[in-house]
């Protein structure tokens, strides 16, 4: 089906990322997935490229407000070359950078952008721990301020922690006082925590089954000196501004997921027209055209859905409920598609040789990350005033 948003200026830029990733990311990308990680100088070269500071102002060093629209033609390019990636780009873009766009200071912005947007400086987040995933009430990772109010001293631990191994920062999630009977999420707060701080430490870099070129570790932090200076935002309310940038993490997601989903229909239709069986192209079968017609209409549906959110988000009108219904549809379709698309290559599906394969694991995820699928309906239900 034919989109509408994107114009002549965007097309000029789907160009340049097409080039950068046969170029930078395609040849070695299979190299990256034994090393479990990205090599850092990829932040470097993306950093050259324009491509680590949409919406930093130009006085730190960025190209100023821009739209999602061009992180979207990033996802779908990647998707396109064989299901490569940037690693943990996006959680740089997409998940922390808006955290600091929103709540530095002035001063933390003039210390901390202009090294964000040449890629000198890269982004993670430490929310989840061993013990709480979606519940983020729960976390236990405590702060304490010092006898003299000049610096926090940080303890505890976190894990499937994406892209620690490359950051130079981390917003860390935790608990500065403790929560009350009538409030759960009082009391955390976000800290921007340098990664070469002393007692700064890494667990064991976890096995996934999927987005292997993405380094996932355990952190554990020991007595661990924050300035106060590097609070983001307010003391105690940081429960709140993890909910802020949940609507575009999840956009992100969704968006991710289609074009994944697209790419494995292109994948499977140009390996049933050259595999034969029984002496015939495997397209040549009855049930090989519905299944693809079938995934073709899905995913144009998630598409038109994906392509809206974006407008959405343009617009500043991406609401939690919108970013939720936009998650669920385009990741459960995006499973359901890739899975066909597998199951049309028949034994090969399952080689990682084949694009598919990693498409097919690296997909899974998505329905689990950034909220479940259940707690999507959860919201969704909610929206609907059940």
């Amino acid at each position: 089906m034919k989109r509408s948003i994107y114009n002549e200026e965007h097309e000029a830029f789907r160009s340049v990322i097409r080039d950068f990733v046969a170029k930078e990311v395609t040849p070695c990308f299979t190299e990256w997935e034994a090393a479990r990680r990205t090599p850092r100088e990829l932040f470097h070269k993306l950093g050259a490229l324009g491509v680590l500071g949409f919406d930093i102002p130009e006085e730190y060093g960025g190209p100023g407000e821009t739209s999602f629209r061009y992180q979207a033609i990033i996802a779908e390019e990647t998707a396109a070359a064989a299901g490569v990636s940037f690693g943990h780009y996006s959680v740089t873009t997409s998940i922390v950078l808006p955290y600091l766009l929103k709540l530095a200071t002035e001063e933390q912005k003039r210390r901390w952008l202009p090294g964000v947007a040449s890629g000198e400086t890269v982004l993670c987040i430490a929310m989840t721990e061993p013990g709480t995933g979606s519940d983020l009430a729960g976390i236990r990772t405590i702060a304490r301020l010092s006898e003299d109010g000049s610096h926090y001293v940080l303890n505890g631990s976190k894990t499937f922690i994406t892209g620690a191994l490359n950051s130079e920062l981390c917003v860390v999630a935790a608990r500065t006082s403790a929560a009350t009977p009538e409030d759960r999420r009082a009391g955390l707060t976000l800290l921007v925590v340098s990664t070469d701080s002393e007692g700064f430490g890494y667990g064991k870099q976890l096995e996934k089954i999927g987005l292997h070129a993405r380094d996932t570790s355990e952190l554990h932090f020991t007595d661990v000196r924050v300035p106060v200076g590097n609070v983001l935002g307010e003391v105690g309310k940081g429960f709140s501004y993890l909910g802020q940038n949940l609507p575009r993490e999840r956009l992100s997601i969704a968006v991710n997921a289609v074009a994944a989903a697209v790419a494995a229909i292109r994948f499977a239709s140009d390996y049933v027209q050259e595999r034969t069986v029984f002496g015939k192209p495997v397209a040549s079968f009855q049930n090989t055209k519905f299944v693809l017609a079938e995934c073709e209409t899905e995913v144009a549906a998630a598409q038109a859905l994906a392509d809206q959110a974006i407008e959405l988000d343009d617009a500043r009108e991406l609401t939690p409920a919108h970013a939720a219904r936009v998650k669920l549809f385009c990741t459960e379709t995006a499973g359901r598609v890739i899975d066909k698309c597998l199951q049309l290559h028949g034994g090969y599906g399952y080689m990682l040789e084949y694009p598919i394969a990693r498409l097919y694991a690296d997909t899974r995820v998505n329905r689990i990350y950034g909220g479940t699928s259940e707690v999507m309906k959860t919201i969704i239900a909610k929206d609907m005033g059940l």
